[in-house]
């Protein structure tokens, strides 16, 4: 008799009628939650092929081949996925060591370590302050985006029609105007 449950926990969490979804130690919640790899094209190698096959040794060397590069393939878009999640952690981490210095540095008695620490501080100082710069500077160029487009939507026209303040539009007729009036500024440009 072979049980359709991995372990009794998983039997006994079924029983109880709990959603493998929510409970953060399973496979479910895990690629669900992007944790682990879960729509990748690695794993369509690793599906079961029901199709008998003849023997032959060529055949199986260069699966055998492929099975190891598929793996080094894995392993690296897994270790790629895990260091994308611990940037925010290691974030954290920084921050949390500045706070750390900036209040409690009096406290280190030896000079030489006090010095080695103060420079770590005004280093992560400035990693922090360069990331904050990033991110306005991101955050300035969404804006100026969005008023270019919001500008170009209030010259533009739909239908032969001027759009005037309050107009209701739908998305596809505003995306239409943009893409006019941003195509006819180039023409302008072009020709000058």
């Amino acid at each position: 008799f072979r049980s359709r449950y991995c372990t009794s926990k998983c039997r006994k969490n079924f029983g109880m009628k709990r959603n493998p979804m929510k409970l953060k130690w399973t496979k479910t919640f895990r690629k669900a939650n992007g944790k682990e790899l879960a729509v990748d094209t690695t794993m369509d190698f690793e599906r079961r092929r029901h199709v008998p096959v003849k023997y032959n040794r060529e055949l199986v060397s260069n699966t055998l081949k492929a099975m190891k590069r598929v793996e080094e393939i894995k392993t690296r878009r897994q270790r790629d996925l895990w260091e994308k999640r611990m940037e925010a952690s290691q974030r954290q981490q920084v921050k949390d060591a500045v706070y750390h210095l900036k209040h409690n540095i009096d406290m280190i008695q030896d000079k030489e370590v006090k010095e080695i620490a103060r420079t770590d501080f005004e280093n992560a100082q400035a990693i922090i302050a360069e990331r904050k710069d990033r991110k306005k500077a991101a955050e300035k160029a969404k804006l100026k985006k969005k008023r270019q487009v919001e500008a170009a939507l209030a010259s533009a026209t739909v239908g032969g029609m001027a759009l005037e303040d309050g107009a209701k539009v739908s998305a596809k007729a505003a995306a239409k105007a943009v893409t006019k009036v941003i195509a006819k500024k180039a023409a302008k440009k072009a020709a000058h």
